[in-house]
């Protein structure tokens, strides 16, 4: 399609993740302000917080909405629309997508069902945890895949330690222990965070629970940690871990979870009030029932441009995308980067449809991996693309390199100068603050 002064293009992106958010502002920015089309970003919530933050939400350590993007500041500012709700059918035909309608807390209904056309559709709804049918872990494991999922754990949490600080009788073997289920980055984060947060707890006046009362477990089914990522990477995090006292479990299979304990196949039964599931991922299931292309996980198949495989208007990018890896067995990994690099590639390609340009092809490149154990540590590799090898990073320089991570992502949203005077108004707050989210 090319622009004339007759048409405006109508761009619809369906999720306001790290990628959907990134690729409205630019959009919003190029095409939006000067009117030269209408974007239009789709949310079923109304505030985005980076996704590889939300384990520092669940252990109280980040408080979201000191940290939160609100859509429709972020629209105003950035010349795209932002609408509320929850996308659940799609007519190629007539190229309209069709909302569900909104209800509040109470469940009165406040935004009616409703349609909207478009001539690019972007599909950006990022993934779910994947529970895999095991019995139990739906009804007794927490997840962590939201912002309110988060919030929730970390209410949960709280209430577990107010509950053993003031009852009368000293606290049951077991009440505090904490099992994740997953030893990717999320476990493996998250698991570093409470640890963290058992110590501070006890600063903060909640002395009664002391920290040795609480046990932290991962429970893996392969045969290390981080088993997507470097060997290196896995061997220098687990070293990390084990001096921190959390207790590691690999190549342990969860069969059944119920109200106080894992059991593994193996016959292990690990005791935890308090339980996890960081264990594999999926997209949504709604994206079934499209029309379109998935595969077992509700991904959407996409051709090397991004481009569904049944229709070349609809584009997906993200954990939510099943793309191939070029040179290596499987897709692009649900990475961060992944779909940062896929939002920047959307983006070249509506400009070019819009001006009769070719399209670009997707190529990921790998530039490594960072995984922070909070204040004590963080490991990573660099340059992960390169055949040859990569560069091993711990400590101080792995620290730094995982915060520029977010930094990145802030610029791309905000620009140098605005996230400049954010970061000053982050360390003001800090200096006030509790250093973790006590309510």
């Amino acid at each position: 399609m090319v622009i004339t002064n007759d048409v405006i293009p109508k761009i619809i992106v369906v999720g306001g993740g790290a990628g959907g958010l990134e690729l409205a502002t630019r959009l919003g920015k190029k095409l939006g302000k000067k009117s030269k089309a209408d974007i239009t970003l789709v949310d079923n919530t109304q505030t985005h917080v980076w996704k590889p933050l939300l384990h520092e939400v669940a252990a109280g350590t980040l408080d979201s909405h000191q940290d939160e993007i609100e859509y429709l500041g972020q629209a105003m500012h950035s010349g795209f629309r932002f609408r509320l709700g929850k996308m659940d059918s799609l007519d190629r035909k007539n190229k309209t997508i069709t909302l569900a309608a909104t209800s509040n807390a109470g469940g009165e209904e406040i935004i009616p069902r409703r349609s909207f056309d478009y001539d690019y559709l972007i599909i950006a709804v990022g993934s779910i945890s994947h529970d895999f049918n095991i019995k139990g872990v739906a009804e007794h494991c927490s997840f962590i895949d939201t912002t309110t999922q988060a919030e929730s754990f970390q209410t949960q949490l709280l209430e577990a330690y107010f509950r053993a600080h003031t009852q009368t009788r000293p606290i049951d073997k077991g009440q505090l222990d904490i099992a994740i289920v997953g030893a990717g980055a999320t476990g493996v984060e998250l698991s570093a965070q409470l640890h963290e947060v058992t110590h501070l707890l006890s600063a903060y006046g909640l002395d009664e629970v002391e920290a040795t009362d609480i046990k932290i477990s991962i429970i893996e089914a392969a045969d290390r940690l981080l088993p997507g990522l470097p060997k290196k990477l896995s061997v220098a995090t687990a070293a990390e871990l084990t001096k921190l006292g959390v207790n590691l479990l690999t190549n342990e299979r969860v069969v059944e979870v119920t109200a106080d304990h894992i059991k593994t196949e193996s016959g292990k039964i690990i005791s935890a009030t308090i339980k996890v599931w960081a264990a594999g991922i999926k997209a949504p299931s709604f994206l079934s029932g499209l029309n379109l292309e998935t595969n077992a996980i509700n991904q959407l198949i996409v051709k090397q441009s991004l481009q569904v495989t049944l229709d070349e208007d609809i584009y997906a990018i993200g954990d939510c995308a099943a793309c191939p890896w070029l040179g290596h067995e499987g897709n692009v990994p649900p990475r961060a980067q992944a779909a940062h690099q896929m939002a920047s590639l959307v983006y070249k390609s509506i400009i070019n449809r819009m001006t009769d340009k070719p399209l670009p092809d997707y190529h990921y490149h790998d530039h490594g991996s960072l995984v922070s154990l909070g204040k004590y540590s963080a490991v990573g590799n660099m340059m992960g693309n390169l055949s040859k090898g990569s560069l091993m990073i711990e400590g101080f320089l792995a620290r730094m390199m995982y915060l520029s991570l977010y930094k990145m992502h802030q610029i791309a949203l905000f620009g140098f100068f605005r996230v400049g005077m954010l970061s000053l108004s982050h360390l003001f707050r800090r200096s006030v603050h509790p250093k973790i989210k006590l309510h």
